[in-house]
Formats: structure tokens, C-alpha cells, sequence
């Protein structure tokens, strides 16, 4: 008996970490992302008046891409509060049908926003100013993140967008930005 329970433990041990949870779109969902009607104006309005960012998250179903990104580096506490303190964000499904009303009025399916602003891979991360013209959203955006990033990119990219660092590059952009933070997470300068 001592031995088979020393075997379920074991093989217990050895399970993979479940999943980020998933919503019946087969899209991985968190409690900071918004559920809203997809008229990208409103969401801006919306966002401004909470003093957040809107950010367009782009995903796909059984996107092992977008599993990485909320199993190593949404759920790291740094990354949480920039994003939940800082962002209004809304998930789009590269492959979905619903409907998104683009910043110039036009209203297209998710899957025809992407093809329009050209989304390649998932996740891919919009971010927007507070201020727009009433042109396509991926014309507006201030910073895109296309990809999965780790917790440390992933952090320093939210928040170089919240800071307005990229008001301002001639000095510091991204990728200087993010050596100097990876440089200061090292020498312990920064947590």
C-alpha cells in the first residue's frame, strides 16, 4: 500500500501545470481583460475615463504561443499590477466572427481586423494612444508586441507604453530601454 501511494505522488508530481484557463472560444482568458461590444471608440472612451491604456490583444485558438504568455508571463505579479493598474485590454480572435468597429467606423469581423491590420501571429499586443484619428487602429498604435515574450519583455514593454517612453526614443528606445531594465534586474537595482 505504502508503495502505491508513494506512486500516485510521484506520478502527481510528474503532471504537467494545467492550463491557463480558457473560455468556450478556446481563447485564454484573465480577469483584466475586458468583455465589451468591440467598438474600439467606446473602449477608448471607456479607457480614458478609468485613466488606462486601451491594448488589443490578438489570439487563436490552441495557440501554444498565447499558452506560454499566460502560463509564464501574465500570471508574474510585476506584470499583472502594470497591466491591471495601467490597461484596458481586449481580446480579438484571429479566426473569430465577431464584430469589431475599427477607429474609422468601419465594422468587420475579428478575422477581417487582422487581415486588415495585417496581424501575422498570435499573440500579437496593440497598444493605442489616448488620442486618435479617425484612421484604422494599427496605423494609431504607439507600440505592436507581436509574439510571446517572457515575464521581463513582457513587463518592460507595458510599461515603456505606460510611461509614454515612446513619445520620446531619440534617447532611449525599446530596445535600449529594455537592456538597461534586463542590466538593472541584475544588479538587483530593480526588482
Amino acid at each position: 500500500m505504502r508503495r502505491f501511494l508513494m506512486t500516485l505522488v510521484a506520478m502527481s508530481l510528474a503532471l504537467p501545470v494545467a492550463a491557463a484557463e480558457l473560455g468556450d472560444d478556446g481563447l485564454h482568458k484573465t480577469s483584466w481583460m475586458r468583455d465589451t461590444f468591440k467598438d474600439l471608440n467606446e473602449d477608448l472612451a471607456e479607457a480614458n475615463a478609468e485613466g488606462k491604456r486601451l491594448a488589443l490583444i490578438f489570439e487563436q485558438r490552441g495557440c501554444i504561443y498565447c499558452t506560454e504568455m499566460h502560463e509564464k508571463s501574465f500570471p508574474d505579479p510585476r506584470v499583472t499590477k502594470v497591466i491591471e493598474e495601467n490597461f484596458f485590454v481586449v481580446q480579438l480572435n484571429l479566426h473569430g466572427d465577431l464584430e469589431v468597429t475599427d477607429l474609422d467606423g468601419e465594422i468587420l469581423t475579428e478575422k477581417q481586423a487582422a487581415r486588415k491590420w495585417g496581424i501575422l501571429f498570435t499573440p500579437t499586443i496593440i497598444f493605442l494612444p489616448e488620442e486618435v484619428r479617425d484612421e484604422a487602429a494599427v496605423t494609431q498604435a504607439v507600440a505592436t508586441m507581436p509574439g510571446a515574450f517572457g515575464p521581463g519583455t513582457t513587463l518592460d514593454m507595458f510599461t515603456w507604453v505606460a510611461e509614454k517612453r515612446y513619445q520620446d526614443q531619440s534617447e532611449e528606445d525599446f530596445q535600449r530601454y529594455h537592456a538597461r531594465m534586463i542590466r538593472e534586474r541584475s544588479d538587483g537595482s530593480t526588482d
